[in-house]
């Protein structure tokens, strides 16, 4: 049976992820509130700002960056995008 959410982004019960997607407390919120659809586009879009604004993720500056812009993106607040972005239609 797939285990179910209810999504913090889409605001709706969908499927959830099959695990937390890292350890610790954000890990577990995100396992308990984020669907596997949310989830794999925050990825996508992280993947993004990694590229477009060359972060080096080992660098705590950067974690902390993606880490206010992941909470953004899953709140629905105004989350940064590349300069130049269309969204997809």
């Amino acid at each position: 049976m797939t285990r179910t959410v209810h999504c913090e982004k889409y605001q709706s019960e969908l499927e959830g992820l099959l695990a937390p997607p890292f350890p610790g407390k954000d890990g577990e919120h995100i396992y308990n509130t984020v669907s596997k659809k949310a989830w794999m586009e925050w990825l996508q879009h992280q993947t993004m700002l990694i590229n477009e604004n060359q972060l080096n993720v080992l660098d705590p500056t950067a974690k902390t960056f993606l880490d206010d812009q992941r909470a953004k993106f899953f709140a629905n607040l105004d989350y940064e995008r590349p300069k130049g972005y269309v969204a997809p239609k």
